[in-house]
C-alpha cells in the first residue's frame, strides 16, 4: 500500500476488506503524504466508502467576498494534524468506518443554476459508492443540492444548521439561489422536515423585522450565539436533541458561526459568534442522532491568518465523522 494509508491492526499483505485508515504519521510525517483530507485514502482505493469527504468547490452564490472555492483545498491542508482516536467519544472515526476522499466536484464559476444542477448530480452518484457525504465548500449555495440528493434517499430532514446568518431570504439582486436563500428554497421543495430544524449562532443585524417573522413560517427553531453564554453548551444540545427528535438529521455548517477570532477566513464575518470549543462541544452532544449527511461551508482561505479557519473547519468535520462512527456503535 506503500504511503496511502494502511488498515487498522492488519500488515499490507492482510488488507482485503478491511478499514483503510489515513497514512501513519509514525511513518510519513503529517507535512509530507497524500493531499487527502486527514490523508485518507482516495475512493478509488478503498473497497467501499461508509462516508465520502467531497470538495465542492462553487463561490458564485457569495453576496460578500468572495474567495470559498479555495475552501475545499485550504481544509484539507488544515487537516493533516488529526489523529485516529477521538477519546471525547471514545471512538475511532477512521476505523470505525471507512472514509476516504472523493475529490471534488467540479462545476462551472459561471451559471449557479448549472452548477446547482451539476452539484446535485454529482453528489446523487458519490451517494451510489458512499453510505453518507460530507462536502467542503464552497459557500453555503451548495447546501441546496446536497439537501436534494440526501432526501431522495432519506426523505425530509432535520437540519440544524450552524451559522450567523439565517440564509433563509428570498431573493439578492432578483437572483434566487444564492448562499443566503438554500433553506428558504429547502423548504419549499419539500426537503425539511417542518417544526423539526433549527438555526445555531444566529447573531448580527437583519434586513428587517420581517426575516425573522418568515423564517418561523418556515418553521425553523433559533438558538441565537448569546444562548451560549446564558445556557451553556449541554443545555443548547439538549434543546437541539428535542427538536429535531427521532427525525433524520443533515448538518450544515458554516464556518462564520465561529467568531471572527476563531474563523477570520471568511466572506461575511460577524462579530459576536461562538468558540471553536462551543460549537466542537455542542455537535460533540449530538451523538446518537440520525446523521444522514453534512456540509461545511465559507471557508476563504485568502482572509485567513495562520490556518486558523482551516484548522477550526477541519476539527469541525473529524468532530461530525466521530458522531457517524459513534452511531454504528
Amino acid at each position: 500500500m506503500g504511503s496511502r494509508g494502511r488498515a487498522f491492526g492488519k500488515g499490507d499483505d492482510e488488507v482485503g476488506d478491511e478499514v483503510r485508515g489515513p497514512v501513519d504519521p509514525l511513518v510519513v510525517p503529517r507535512f509530507a503524504g497524500p493531499a487527502t483530507f486527514a490523508r485518507l485514502p482516495a475512493i478509488e482505493e478503498v473497497h467501499r466508502a461508509d462516508v465520502a469527504v467531497v470538495g465542492v468547490p462553487f463561490d458564485g452564490g457569495t453576496t460578500y467576498r468572495p474567495g470559498a472555492r479555495f475552501g475545499p483545498a485550504a481544509v484539507r491542508q488544515g487537516s493533516r494534524l488529526l489523529r485516529s482516536f477521538h477519546p471525547g467519544l471514545d471512538v475511532e472515526p477512521f476505523g470505525a468506518q471507512q472514509v476516504a476522499d472523493a475529490g471534488d466536484i467540479a462545476c462551472t464559476p459561471f451559471s449557479i443554476e448549472e452548477a446547482i444542477a451539476t452539484i446535485e448530480r454529482g453528489a446523487r452518484a458519490l451517494g451510489e459508492r458512499a453510505g453518507r457525504l460530507i462536502a467542503i465548500g464552497g459557500d453555503h449555495t451548495i447546501a441546496l443540492p446536497l439537501l436534494r440528493s440526501v432526501s431522495a434517499r432519506s426523505g425530509p430532514v432535520a437540519l440544524v444548521h450552524f451559522d450567523a446568518h439565517l440564509d433563509t431570504w428570498d431573493t439578492y439582486f432578483g437572483a434566487r439561489y444564492t448562499h443566503g436563500t438554500p433553506f428558504r428554497r429547502a423548504f419549499e421543495e419539500g426537503l425539511l422536515e417542518r417544526d423539526r430544524s433549527v438555526h445555531v449562532g444566529i447573531r448580527g443585524p437583519l434586513f428587517s423585522r420581517q426575516d425573522l417573522a418568515d423564517d418561523a413560517g418556515f418553521g425553523f427553531g433559533v438558538v441565537p450565539a448569546m444562548a451560549f453564554q446564558d445556557e451553556g453548551i449541554s443545555a443548547i444540545a439538549e434543546r437541539i436533541r428535542e427538536r429535531v427528535g427521532d427525525a433524520p438529521v443533515y448538518l450544515s455548517i458554516d464556518i462564520d458561526v465561529l467568531d471572527p477570532a476563531h474563523a477570520p477566513g471568511t466572506g461575511t464575518p460577524e462579530a459576536g459568534g461562538l468558540t471553536s470549543r462551543e460549537l466542537l462541544g455542542v455537535l460533540r452532544g449530538l451523538a446518537g442522532l440520525t446523521i444522514v449527511g453534512a456540509d461545511l461551508v465559507e471557508v476563504a482561505p485568502a482572509y485567513d491568518h495562520a490556518e486558523l479557519t482551516a484548522i477550526a473547519a477541519a476539527h469541525t468535520i473529524y468532530e461530525v465523522l466521530a458522531l457517524m462512527a459513534s452511531s454504528r456503535r
